[in-house]
């Protein structure tokens, strides 16, 4: 079995005048070319008048002035070089944030003690390079210029997609109570009876996926579609919600569903509805005031000049109360 540590993603990221090649393993681990590091630090040779990096950064993390500042919380073996292969070729280099705590451990020692003239050269260097990333940004500089922020977010995406989605079809419960949908026909002055519930307009669905299904993480609704075809006549071959997990996928979900009856027993109409449901989204955003409204289909119209959409709210509030009481 080959045991050597493979380059998934390569690119090069910039800090200043520096250019310093870098890495993604396939274990996710960030890397920078030891060479790259040791120029950027300029810990460089001079040979017949011409700067050359060679093995100068294990000389100076070895420096006994040095020890106390770079090993202070760290291993000795927190600074071993790793060897990583881009196909054939074999690269030397270190996890990434190696740099960022050299750095460190040259300007606390620049404050301590005195230092040779080189080592001030490179404290200057270091000072330079601190200023142009955080470990933070480091990392995602590294992912920027290698590709790998894709492949993370698609990593990222597929994580939440299993816990969300099942890969079995689970037994059809109810999780959409009763009050779901008498609140719903009462805000839209539909009868709610047998002969109206059969007649209720598609639009109910889209509406469903907009207030509930689409407040789930991202990609989950788009998921529970792919997995769920439908038949020639249009329908979906079983509900959406019998391919959610019970540990993660139905508690959002039924924390979903009842925020949206709290919205529906605290509106006066569907219009209403609207206008208090994208308010409720603009202030997840940060954004306190909404500049429209909403008509009863989710369209946007203008604000009325004269008056205000606020409805009793106290009243509705008690109304709302009440109801999870009764629960």
């Amino acid at each position: 079995m080959d045991k050597r540590r493979k380059i998934t993603h390569e690119g090069e990221i910039v800090l200043g005048s520096n250019t310093i090649p870098c890495y993604v393993l396939e274990d996710g681990t960030r890397v920078l070319s030891g060479r790259g590091m040791q120029e950027a630090l300029h810990m460089v040779d001079d040979i017949e008048g011409k700067k050359t990096s060679g093995q100068r950064l294990n000389r100076y993390l070895s420096q006994k002035t040095l020890e106390p500042f770079i090993y202070a919380d760290k291993a000795v073996g927190h600074f071993e070089p790793l060897e990583c292969y881009l196909g054939t070729r074999k690269i030397n280099g270190y996890e990434a944030n190696i740099l960022v705590d050299i750095c460190e451990a040259f300007l606390e020692a620049r404050k301590i003690i005195e230092l040779s003239p080189r080592q001030k050269i490179i404290a200057d260097q270091c000072e330079i390079l601190v200023r142009g990333f955080a470990r933070v940004g480091l990392v995602a500089l590294i992912d920027e210029a290698t590709g790998y922020q894709y492949d993370r977010e698609r990593d990222e995406l597929q994580r939440i997609l299993s816990a969300y989605v099942s890969s079995e079809l689970m037994p059809w419960q109810q999780r959409f109570p009763d009050t779901f949908y008498i609140e719903l026909f009462r805000l839209n002055g539909w009868d709610y009876t047998v002969k109206g519930i059969k007649k209720r307009p598609g639009v109910v669905g889209r509406w469903t996926n907009k207030l509930v299904y689409e407040q789930l993480p991202k990609g989950v609704l788009d998921e529970l579609k792919r997995k769920t075809p439908k038949t020639p006549s249009g329908n979906r071959t079983h509900k959406l919600h019998q391919l959610l997990t019970d540990d993660i996928g139905h508690p959002h979900l039924t924390a979903q569903i009842n925020q949206i009856i709290t919205l529906f027993l605290l509106s006066d109409s569907m219009q209403h509805m609207w206008v208090q449901f994208e308010k409720m989204q603009w202030r997840k955003m940060g954004q306190m005031e909404l500049p429209f409204v909403f008509d009863d289909k989710g369209h946007t119209v203008d604000l009325p000049e004269t008056e205000t959409q606020i409805s009793e709210f106290n009243k509705n509030l008690e109304t709302a109360l009440n109801y999870y009481e009764k629960e």
